[in-house]
């Protein structure tokens, strides 16, 4: 079974194919799946992907843009969590403060008034 869906993994993302099928099912309720096109939506993509995706489907993302790419995209992310900030300021060789969503997590505490 692992050997099946490794040569499917393979001949699929390497040779640059991806469709919706191929990510877990929940990552694109909110839109009809086989609409999305993954070079002009992949901003969306992307972050939705980093916000509830598994493994398997940051693996399809990291193969099919590359790693240049992603970098772009999530440093212009208005929200990231702040593992996947981590992560991706990890692998990309970016500072944390580059990011968008840096700059937007330091909003100054405020006291509240009742």
């Amino acid at each position: 079974m692992l050997s099946l869906y490794l040569d499917y993994f393979i001949s699929n993302v390497m040779e640059k194919k991806i469709t919706a099928d191929q990510f877990s099912s929940y990552l694109f309720w909110d839109v009809y799946a086989k609409d999305i096109d993954f070079d002009k939506h992949k901003v969306y993509v992307v972050d939705r992907v980093l916000e509830c995706g598994l493994w398997h489907d940051w693996l399809l993302i990291k193969n099919y843009y590359g790693l240049e790419i992603l970098k772009e995209i999530t440093l212009n992310l208005r929200g990231m969590f702040p593992e996947t900030l981590s992560y991706m300021s990890l692998i990309t060789n970016t500072p944390e403060n580059q990011f968008r969503c840096y700059e937007l997590l330091q909003s100054p505490n405020r006291p509240w008034y009742f």
